[in-house]
């Protein structure tokens, strides 16, 4: 059997074993399969290659070979949702109404110390302030908590607040990025008569200047 095609089997054998450890230590090494393989994998490939002088085609089948994983991964994950839940892994109800799910914690292989460090650094210090709690399938806790214990939003107070919008930048480190300007209806001259309204006489003298689509503009000298 040719050299370079051994590489190739070798390559798709660990990439497997490698899938197959991840499944087995849960949600947190699945979810980040695919940066091991294009990551770390890789790098140690590329560092073995950059010292393989005699036969530096072997290291670069390998990357090439994890690159087309990490590739088609991502490829099946995006054009076949069916495959997601093999790949990535489902989320999993940890907590709802009040209930703990021992299972699913076990499913999830986490402790049930690990899930309340993962609650205190979302700030909740306090499980019966916590509605549905999910581990979802990037190794990350989702909350929800008790309506009593939600943050209040203007549809509570039946506000009708005007839509937020993005700032745009119109001075960056002293220049006014005149494209922006353009693009939001102004010119030099408005600029000129917000800064000295703000008390500038030069953008110059500005480090940053944003704009949003109200024209309200903010500065940062």
């Amino acid at each position: 059997m040719p050299e370079l095609t051994k590489v190739v089997l070798t390559s798709l054998l660990s990439a497997a074993v490698l899938f197959l450890i991840a499944k087995v230590l849960g949600h947190k090494q699945v979810a980040q399969l695919v940066d091991y393989i294009t990551g770390i994998t890789i790098g140690s490939i590329a560092a073995e290659l950059a010292t393989e002088l005699e036969n530096p085609l072997k290291p670069l089948t390998a990357m090439t070979v994890y690159g087309a994983i990490g590739i088609t991964l991502s490829f099946l994950s995006c054009k076949l949702p069916r495959t997601r839940k093999y790949i990535n892994g489902t989320p999993t109800i940890l907590m709802d109404n009040g209930k703990l799910y021992r299972e699913n914690l076990k499913k999830a292989k986490l402790e049930l110390s690990e899930l309340m460090m993962m609650c205190r650094q979302l700030g909740y210090f306090n499980l019966n302030d916590i509605q549905t709690a999910v581990f979802e399938y990037n190794g990350r806790l989702s909350i929800l908590p008790v309506s009593d214990k939600r943050p209040v939003n203007p549809a509570d107070m039946q506000l009708s607040p005007s839509p937020a919008s993005i700032c745009t930048e119109v001075i960056m480190d002293g220049r006014v990025m005149g494209d922006n300007l353009r693009r939001m209806g102004l010119n030099d001259k408005w600029l000129a008569k917000q800064l000295a309204a703000q008390g500038y006489s030069s953008p110059k003298e500005i480090f940053l200047g944003v704009c949003d689509r109200n024209h309200q503009l903010t500065l940062f000298p």
